[in-house]
């Protein structure tokens, strides 16, 4: 059975879903009955399924909540997911870079040691047929964490220092993992997994959403008075912001790694005790660790808690990356001669990036009283603070 009104253009039946959990379970699932309800995004069609289900004859029935991303139906919004592969990349990051990242530690890890896991929903199913292929099919099953006491947080609200302290713990666990792979592999993590998002490319998509933010950004300044020494930054910067994103998206060794990179509040889940899970891996890229983390403090931190906390997030982040890679029998500082300082370096820099991601989406902020405050903050501090200038780099 189905809450949508037009099943039929969805490829879920109780036969499909026993594939799908046969093949998970090793074993021959039965479908007792299913529910379905539909929501759209601008990167895939979302369906959430609730299935009722016996993992083989002799076993009780069992309440499985998931999540379905599929290709979108409209045409325009498919050929562009298609044309970036954006689906691509989020299928192969839980089919090859997930399962990577947990078994290489196996090697290293200290005996009686638990690994460590990323934290990201747990897959159940991928295909992948490209547009060369009939039918072209991208579909991605994953547990739906909200049935599990996870929830969004409101990005008006934005996250408290306990949300953004869990977050980059989270986020660390992600990049601590990728790097100790490169460095005892001795491979840079951009050839041995090709699909991530290229630098080359990345920079050409963002620049098109900041070439379509920035007049926004500009009008709405415009409209409040105060901001005339930022509106002139912006406007010097205007020619420059493909060389600049190119080059604070290039990958920087020596701790060039695995980076989420739409890293903000929006594409995380909180439980009421703060732990946090990963979503949507369409942007994983190689690049610098401090491109996700000023953007989740740049985008998803209230004023008075960014300009209060910034520091003390960076040192929680720090010491949730290092002790990981210890963990791993690495030493960033040690074995690699990179500090805290580094990080604190590479975080200025960041920053600028992070602001142009968030001009490329900036009518997420506006209309909404306390976000367009938190916008025009964020503008006249990193103005203040000399971030809004090519000699950032």
């Amino acid at each position: 059975m189905s809450e949508s009104s037009d099943e039929e253009e969805w490829p879920v039946s109780s036969e499909w879903l026993e594939h799908v959990l046969s093949e998970y379970h090793g074993s021959a699932a039965a479908v007792e009955d299913f529910r379905l309800a539909q929501k759209e995004s601008a990167l895939s069609d979302i369906l959430s399924v609730v299935v009722r289900y016996r993992p083989s004859p002799d076993e009780d029935v069992l309440t499985l909540a998931l999540v379905l991303k599929l290709l979108p139906r409209d045409p325009f919004s498919r050929f562009f997911v298609t044309e970036a592969q954006f689906d691509l990349r989020e299928i192969k990051f839980y089919t090859k870079v997930a399962p990577d990242l947990h078994d290489f530690q196996k090697e290293y890890l200290p005996e009686g040691e638990e690994p460590i896991v990323l934290p990201i929903p747990k897959c159940f199913h991928a295909r992948y047929s490209g547009a060369d292929e009939s039918p072209m099919e991208s579909v991605l099953v994953l547990e739906n964490l909200k049935f599990c006491g996870f929830d969004v947080m409101e990005f008006a609200r934005g996250l408290s220092l306990d949300q953004a302290k869990s977050a980059l713990a989270a986020v660390a666990k992600l990049h601590a993992l990728s790097l100790v792979m490169k460095v005892k592999e001795g491979t840079p993590l951009d050839k041995k997994y090709p699909f991530l998002f290229q630098t080359a490319r990345a920079t050409d998509s963002y620049q098109q959403l900041v070439e379509r933010g920035l007049p926004q950004l500009a009008q709405f300044l415009e409209t409040r008075p105060g901001h005339t020494a930022v509106m002139e930054a912006l406007a010097t910067l205007k020619n420059d912001t493909k060389e600049l994103i190119s080059s604070l998206l290039a990958p920087h060794e020596p701790v060039a790694l695995i980076t989420h990179t739409d890293f903000w509040c929006n594409n995380l889940l909180f439980k009421d005790d703060n732990s946090c899970r990963i979503l949507d891996w369409q942007m994983v890229t190689y690049s610098r660790p401090t491109n996700d983390v000023a953007l989740l403090i740049v985008s998803s931190v209230p004023t008075e808690l960014r300009r209060r906390h910034s520091e003390t997030l960076l040192d929680h982040y720090w010491e949730n990356f290092t002790a990981d890679t210890k963990k791993l029998t690495v030493d960033v500082e040690a074995d690699l001669g990179y500090t805290k300082q580094n990080l604190s370096d590479d975080y200025r820099r960041s920053q600028l990036l992070a602001l142009l991601l968030c001009i490329g989406s900036v009518d997420v902020a506006l209309g909404d009283p306390v976000t367009e405050q938190r916008l025009l903050d964020l503008l006249q501090d990193l103005h203040d603070d000399g971030i809004l200038s090519k000699d950032i780099l």
